[in-house]
This record gives C-alpha cells, structure tokens and sequence, in this order.
C-alpha cells in the first residue's frame, strides 16, 4: 500500500501522517501473523522514529512478565516499520530485511510495553535510499528500545536492516 506521508516534504499534512501509520498497523496485522497474535499496535511516528505498542496479555512468559521474544519482536517490527514507513513516503519498492541482531535483556517488563526505533548515529535515511536506489541494496542501522516506567531500558535491540529494490 503506497503511503502519501512524507515527513521530510514542508508542509506534510497531519492527516496523512495518521493515513501512512494506520496503513502500516493494517499491513502488519494482515500480514505478519506473529504482529496479530501479539496484539501489536502502532504509536507515535515522526519520520525519525517509530513506537509499537504491546498488551502484556498475549506476550507474557510463565513467571508473568514479558516474554524475552516478544520484546525482541517488538523491537525488531518498530526498527521494520521505521524503514518501510520511510521507503513507502518515498514511493520506492523494496523488501525489507533485518540482517543481524544484538538484543540485550536489562529488566523483566511487568506491563504493556512499548518499543521505539531510530537510526543509530551516524546512518541517514537520506545515505540508505541513495544507495538502494543505485545499486539496488541498501543498509541501515537502527537501535530500539522497551523502556520501563523510569525510563531505564528494559531492553535494546541493535540492528542492521537491508532493504532490495523490487525489479
């Protein structure tokens, strides 16, 4: 589904904004089954980060706070969702792969979480899409993190996402 957001384009609509977050919630939810079956919803987007959100309900583990692999997923689907919201603004095809990963796990979570992605210093969206668009593949590095109540991270996911040029 083609998004008609564009963060970085003066005067985005605010409207279009919900449109392209709402779109990227729908194409999750149908298809990615794992989004669904953990009741994944989309927060806050702002063109340089991304915010999904979890019940604890349908990802918790058996001492009752959140499963350790549905934080890694909700990361893992906000630094996704981060480039795909980016790459469809943009108009430009392509398959969006994670590549590799570091999660580390600091506190239990003991309620609905949420996990936020950004690009990681020193990557720019505007480098990713130059080299996709010339060579075909792009890469691009994003940190996200399930933050407690305090504020400390409960967990962070250091990840390298590539994306390849639809032909």
């Amino acid at each position: 589904m083609k998004s008609t957001m564009d963060t970085a384009c003066p005067g985005a609509r605010p409207d279009a904004m919900i449109r392209a977050e709402d779109a990227l919630g729908a194409f999750m939810l149908d298809g990615i089954p794992l989004a669904r079956a953990m009741a994944i919803s989309v927060g806050a987007h702002d063109g340089e980060s991304l915010t999904l959100h979890a019940p604890l309900g349908p990802n918790i583990n058996d001492k009752g706070c959140a499963f350790g692999g549905s934080l890694a997923s909700v990361m893992t689907l906000a630094g996704w969702g981060l480039v795909k919201l980016a790459a469809d603004a943009r108009s430009i095809a392509c398959e969006i792969y994670v590549q590799d990963t570091l999660v580390r796990y600091l506190a239990p979570v003991w309620e609905d979480f949420h996990a936020t992605a950004h690009l990681t210093h020193g990557d720019t969206l505007a480098g990713f899409f130059e080299a996709l668009t010339t060579r075909g593949k792009g890469r691009v590095r994003v940190r996200s993190v399930v933050p407690l109540a305090d504020g400390s991270a409960a967990a962070t996911l250091d990840a390298r996402f590539v994306a390849l040029a639809k032909r």
